[in-house]
């Protein structure tokens, strides 16, 4: 039998254990336990730094342009975008695209600008648009949208002789609005359109190509508060309507329409807020059929600026006739 094999009591272990027989003694005090404030100072840096990652990344994102970029996607808004010499980067077009007079063209003034060109697979161009884009085979890159000032907009028009004629955006904040808009206005004759900074719709890729290219001649301006902004063109003598159906004018014959104008349209559900409505010179109505109970804004504006410029048509006729 070997020496670990033999039974009996075994040794002791010399007072080794002693220690941890006594336990550790009593806890120490807070402001002695500085490990455990070490901990948590620490925990909470390290909380502080993930909460900012995210942050930095956008911050970094921001400043170097990344999503400062607008994609005008369409052959018609891409040819009217380089006719107005819209300060563009970038043109794509796609591979084997089908070669029309307007792609001609689009390549000659990319060319003439000397603005880069590359040639992309269409799977390539579908993913660089927003996902709802028709791009037909081309897209061109440029610059965030530059905005007038509503006021030296007015100024410039006036001082030009011109009978000015604008509309303003009251709460739309679907920039399809907002292109439809901006091309009706620039087809009946008008000189610009005004959208409010907050809680509207701004000049996105998707307004560029709902304008058809409209927005590449069109001016349009930026208001920091719609109300101010109408404040200040009444006092240039511009007369402002807001468009309601419970208006007490009807638009059909009106009287305002070979003044200078500012068109108020407001979103299909609340209309023009109230603020803006007692701004108004006159709240006017379009008819329509009972049983449809309201018009889209892009409609409205339309038919407005329609029957103003037949009426300013009209009235240029009857003096040219007296004449």
């Amino acid at each position: 039998m070997t020496k670990s094999q033999k039974k009996g009591p075994a040794k002791g272990t010399g007072g080794l254990g002693r220690k941890a027989l006594e336990g550790k003694g009593p806890t120490p005090r807070a402001e002695d336990r500085h490990w455990a404030k070490d901990r948590r100072r620490k925990q909470a840096a390290d909380a502080k730094n993930r909460q900012a990652r995210p942050q930095q990344r956008q911050r970094r994102a921001s400043s170097s342009g990344q999503n400062d970029a607008e994609m005008v996607t369409g052959r018609n808004a891409a040819v009217e975008a380089l006719r107005a010499e819209i300060p563009a980067t970038t043109l794509y077009v796609a591979q084997n695209i089908e070669v029309d007079d307007r792609i001609k063209e689009i390549i000659q003034l990319a060319a003439k600008r000397q603005i880069p060109m590359l040639e992309v697979t269409r799977q390539e161009l579908d993913r660089m648009v927003p996902f709802d884009a028709v791009h037909q085979g081309v897209a061109l890159k440029v610059p965030p949208y530059e905005y007038s000032d509503p006021v030296e907009l007015t100024e410039r028009v006036i001082s030009r002789g011109d009978v000015a004629l604008f509309v303003a955006l009251d709460g739309i904040t679907d920039p399809r609005n907002l292109g439809a808009i901006i091309r009706s206005v620039a087809a009946f004759g008008g000189h610009g359109v005004i959208v409010p900074q907050r809680r509207a719709a701004g000049m996105t890729a998707t307004a560029w190509r709902t304008s058809a290219g409209a927005a590449a001649r069109l001016p349009v301006a930026l208001a920091s508060n719609l109300t101010n902004t109408i404040k200040s063109l009444k006092q240039q003598g511009v007369f402002v309507i807001g468009l309601d159906g419970d208006g007490d004018v009807e638009l059909p014959g009106l009287d305002l329409a070979t003044s200078p104008l500012l068109v108020v349209v407001g979103s299909e559900g609340k209309g023009i807020s109230r603020l803006v409505a007692e701004q108004c010179d006159a709240i006017v109505s379009i008819p329509i059929d009972a049983a449809t109970e309201s018009l889209n804004a892009g409609i409205a504006a339309s038919v407005t600026c329609y029957e103003i410029s037949k009426l300013r048509a009209a009235a240029a006729e009857a003096k040219e006739a007296l004449l």
